[in-house]
């Protein structure tokens, strides 16, 4: 054994011990107070680069949580606003109906009916001008994407928010086959015998079927007068031709192949091959084409861009010409202006996701349809005549179908689209959030643990070192002999 006085081994060896003691106690005092135990990069440099990426990533969950709120916020008010024009247009529809009743209006009530459908639609465009979500107008068109075409026979109908901007010159539009009604034409002429005789003609669409027979004595004319108001009032989709040789045909009131209808007749070819026998009618054709050159569906007279389009999917023009294009001509161009309404609805960049509102305006509403009145939209309806009336129910049907699918593609959009992936924001927001916890927040009972280990052993340590400081003492001994 050995013993020096210059250096005491044993008190620097405590000093450290006590020092490092210190160390750890400062340390969990640090993670007790401030409730995290990575307070600084030298704390876990890995866990602070990962753990601030998820910081990263739930600031941005929850502040896509806001964005997906505004959004509902803003799809509630656009579709309360439709909500209302459907309202009038109800309204609307029930004054055309009215104004039909022939026998019984003179030319005032009927004056009476257009002025009050005048101010409905009145009101239908200011709601389309003044509807707004903050400074943004919602109904007028400018939060949707347009078009213009160009081309006899040509109309722009719709355009989806992945249908891209089109270039200065448009987009081409190729018809290689035009859109056909479902019909059932007879080859038998009419004749005065066969409505003394008591003929019988049957046609049933849309589940829905009426059957007339002909009266004795009543003209060929005034029967069939009686037949095709029967098929009016029974709301059957199809409208009753007659030929100048005599003969007659039923043809479905919609373009394109979906649409058909049965016939029957008791004489045979009058309308039915044979007597009694019900027939299908030949069923149309839906338009056939091409834009910008690429793939496109038909749907009676629409033609949309395929959702496999790179440019023009979702992109939809009504073609109502009656021949289709050469091969190396065009029937036109249309172009496209996008400004669809876009939102963030994800933490990271391309999360995004966006909705087009069509023009709710009178003028926008229900084009593209052939009447015997020439109506060319919603704002031209005039039932001041009979057939003014009859024609203004078919516009004023197109622009409620318009107006309803309007709201069910807002509604889908809010149901499907933003409400579904706010609970999927919120639950990610909270399960991430866990996860960062676990690699940033203190453990406190853990800490608590190691704080009162260190205090004691601080305590130790420090009586430990007085003890090490007296032991140089014991040379003394030897000093005094």
């Amino acid at each position: 054994m050995s013993f020096r006085i210059n250096h005491n081994i044993s008190s620097i060896n405590t000093q450290r011990q006590l020092e490092k003691v210190n160390r750890a106690s400062s340390k969990t005092l640090e993670h007790l107070s401030s409730g995290m135990k990575i307070n600084q990069a030298a704390d876990g440099p890995a866990s602070l680069v990962i753990s601030e990426n998820m910081r990263a990533q739930i600031a941005g969950l929850n502040q896509a949580v806001e964005n997906s709120e505004s959004g509902i916020s803003m799809v509630q008010t656009a579709e309360g606003a439709l909500s209302e024009v459907n309202r009038l247009l109800v309204d609307v529809r029930q004054l055309a109906i009215h104004a039909s009743n022939e026998g019984v209006n003179d030319e005032k009530m009927l004056a009476a009916d257009q002025a009050e459908i005048k101010n409905a639609l009145q009101t239908i465009d200011r709601i389309s001008t003044i509807s707004q979500f903050g400074t943004k107008r919602l109904l007028n068109g400018s939060r949707g994407a347009n078009g213009v075409t160009n081309g006899q026979g040509l109309q722009f109908v719709d355009a989806a928010p992945s249908t891209n901007t089109s270039p200065v010159e448009g987009y081409a539009i190729k018809i290689d086959q035009v859109a056909t009604k479902s019909t059932a034409a007879g080859q038998t002429a009419l004749t005065q015998e066969m409505m003394n005789a008591g003929e019988t003609f049957t046609v049933s669409e849309g589940g829905k079927t009426v059957s007339f027979t002909t009266k004795a004595g009543d003209t060929v004319t005034s029967n069939l007068n009686e037949f095709e108001t029967r098929i009016n009032e029974a709301g059957l989709g199809v409208d009753l031709l007659r030929n100048d040789d005599g003969t007659i045909a039923l043809q479905h009131k919609e373009y394109g192949s979906e649409h058909e209808f049965s016939v029957a007749s008791s004489t045979a070819g009058v309308l039915s091959k044979v007597g009694d026998v019900t027939d299908s009618a030949v069923r149309g054709v839906d338009v056939k084409g091409t834009i910008n050159g690429e793939e496109a569906t038909g749907r009676g007279q629409v033609l949309t861009g395929k959702d496999n389009a790179p440019s023009v999917s979702g992109l939809a023009v009504r073609y109502t010409g009656d021949k289709a294009t050469e091969e190396d001509q065009i029937a036109g161009t249309v172009s496209v202006f996008q400004n669809s309404l876009k939102f963030q609805i994800g933490a990271n960049e391309g999360q995004t996701t966006a909705v087009s509102i069509r023009n709710m305006a009178p003028r926008a509403l229900a084009q593209g349809l052939k009447t015997e009145s020439n109506f060319q939209s919603l704002s031209d309806i005039d039932v001041t005549s009979f057939q003014g009336a009859q024609d203004a129910i078919q516009v004023i049907d197109r622009a409620i179908q318009q107006t309803s699918e309007e709201r069910g593609k807002l509604g889908a959009f809010q149901k499907n689209t933003l409400q579904s992936n706010l609970n999927n924001l919120r639950n990610a927001a909270e399960n991430l959030t866990a996860a960062e916890s676990v690699i940033r927040d203190s453990d406190m009972a853990s800490e608590m643990s190691d704080f009162t280990r260190n205090q004691i052993m601080m305590q130790t340590s420090t009586a430990m070192l007085a003890q090490a400081n007296q032991k140089q003492q014991t040379v003394l001994t030897l000093l005094a002999g």
